[in-house]
Formats: structure tokens, C-alpha cells, sequence
């Protein structure tokens, strides 16, 4: 019988709270005509498990294609974003420690103890493995907004311009301009609004001031959804660890992390870059992790 993950079968419906497939998506696919879809032999997976749970262990004909030991387990996988998190964060991080991607959009991960979920908002929860303690409850919550790095290809910023602007700017000081630095109409997270417009003036003289704005703004769309997460119940952040090319701007990182903090001030926070941040790092991690 076929076999999934928590995280893998989030987003085809899968109850992660209640771990078990709702009845209306059952009711739903046999109105389409699908007898027993949730079976053995069905098209829903029947046994769910935990990401880094075993399953099993490899067939032999794919052991001996692959050239592996045939007591090899299989373990339950997770999503290529989850194991970004687990790759940037560890598999035993403390709540609060959060990934944030900056990349073409913005993406947030964060480690909570409290499940929240709010369509309106685009936030989400995967059940996160707690391999300590199996019985207890871990929420990876967040949420991608349409914001990022893509907006600053657009405006005609180069790599060689970024280093040399983001030198000259002082990350602890506010600039006048306040934009929404969408490519173009929608935006997913912190709010779900698929009419909203991108804001990219006024534009001053100055391109330094210019990108100065935009970096800020962009660095107030991330805690603006800290924020959201927080107001619907995770665990306020702690450690921000950064992957994508956003990261490398050491500058930028020292601005994020003055701008959160300002919003968190009973909260130690800390915006550092990710050491490792490939996926398929994390899912070895995810692997390994059960074995400790």
C-alpha cells in the first residue's frame, strides 16, 4: 500500500491536527466516482506518518539498482520548504526560531507551539516531528508574501550597484519612503488580497535613498507578518536564520533585525545568516534524526 507524510499530504486535504482524512474530501471523491479512495489500493495514501518516521525499507530490485544494502529504511519525507527549515534551523530548534526566505518573494517559517491557521491572512501550520518528545505538539506556522528580492531586478538594480548602495546606508536610521514593493497586482501574506497594487513611488533622486526605501519596506512586510503570526497565537520569534540571496546582504540582515526587534521588544531577536540552507541537506538531517 502507498505511504505519505504529514507534509506532503497537507495541502491534499490531510487533518493535521485530528491526523486523519477528512470525511468531506472521502464524500468528494466518491462523488467523482472513485470507489474506496482512501485505501490501500486507493488513490489517497491510507497510513500517514511522521516526516523522519520509518516506513519500511527499500524493495530489493531497488536495492540492488541503486547499489544498497537492502535493510535500508525508508523514512516518511517532507516538503522541499520544510526541509529548507530543517537544513537553516536543525531538527530540535527552540519556538520561536524562524527561516526567513528572501529570495525573488518573501517566505516565512517559524517554529510554534500553538497550531494557527487564517486563509484570510495566508497563514498556514504543518505538524512539525518533535523527535524528543513524540507525544507533544510542534506547529511549523508561516507564510509567503509576493514582496522579495525580483522587485529590485525589476527596478534595475545590479549586483555591483546593491553592494555598493547597501555599504552607504545606515541600517539603524528610518527613510521617509514607505512602499509596497510588489512586481505586480496580488499579494498572498501577511494579508491574503489578490487587488493589491504595488506602491513603488515616490521615487527620489537618489538611488541610494531609493533602494533604502525599498529594503526597508520590505523589512516592515516581514514583521508585519511576525506580527500576524504572533496575534494568532505562535510563539513570538526568537532567531531569524536567512537563506536566499537576500541573506548575503549583511546590512540588510542588521536593518531586519533593528525593525522586528522594534515590534518584539520583550523578545531577544537575532536576523543571522543560515550556514546550510539546501534542501536536500535538511532532509538528510530529517533522516538522520530519528536515530539519535
Amino acid at each position: 500500500s502507498v505511504k505519505s507524510d504529514w507534509h506532503n499530504c497537507l495541502k491534499l486535504g490531510y487533518d493535521v491536527r485530528g491526523k486523519k482524512w477528512p470525511t468531506w474530501l472521502e464524500k468528494c471523491l466518491k462523488d467523482a466516482g472513485i470507489k474506496n479512495p482512501i485505501s490501500g489500493n486507493g488513490v489517497i495514501p491510507l497510513e500517514i506518518v511522521s516526516p523522519g518516521e520509518p516506513m519500511g525499507t527499500v524493495s530489493k530490485k531497488v536495492a540492488q539498482s541503486l547499489g544498497l544494502s537492502e535493510d535500508c529504511v525508508v523514512v516518511g519525507g517532507t516538503t522541499d520548504s520544510n526541509a529548507a527549515f530543517f537544513a537553516a534551523a536543525g531538527t530540535s530548534p527552540a519556538f520561536g526560531t524562524a527561516v526567513t526566505s528572501l529570495g525573488s518573494t518573501l517566505a516565512i517559517k517559524q517554529l510554534s507551539q500553538t497550531y494557527i491557521e487564517d486563509a484570510d491572512r495566508g497563514v498556514y501550520s504543518h505538524r512539525f516531528p518533535n523527535f524528543l518528545e513524540p507525544d507533544s505538539e510542534s506547529w511549523l506556522v508561516g507564510g509567503a508574501s509576493n514582496v522579495g528580492c525580483a522587485i529590485l531586478k525589476k527596478l534595475s538594480f545590479n549586483n555591483e550597484e546593491l553592494d555598493k548602495l547597501s555599504a552607504e546606508i545606515d541600517p539603524m536610521s528610518d527613510s521617509p519612503f514607505s512602499y509596497y514593493p510588489l512586481t505586480k497586482v496580488g499579494e498572498r501574506f501577511p494579508v491574503a488580497d489578490a487587488n493589491k497594487e504595488p506602491v513603488l513611488e515616490p521615487i527620489p533622486v537618489s538611488r541610494k535613498e531609493y533602494l533604502h526605501g525599498l529594503l526597508q519596506s520590505i523589512s516592515d512586510i516581514e514583521r508585519e507578518g511576525f506580527e500576524v503570526l504572533t496575534e494568532l497565537g505562535a510563539s513570538p520569534p526568537s532567531t531569524i536564520w536567512t537563506c536566499g540571496g537576500g541573506s548575503r546582504n549583511s546590512m540588510w540582515n542588521k536593518m531586519r533585525e533593528n525593525r522586528i526587534a522594534s515590534r518584539f521588544q520583550g523578545s531577544k531577536i537575532m536576523v543571522q545568516k543560515a550556514e546550510s540552507t539546501e534542501a536536500s541537506y535538511g532532509a538528510a538531517l530529517l533522516a538522520a534524526a530519528t536515530y539519535q
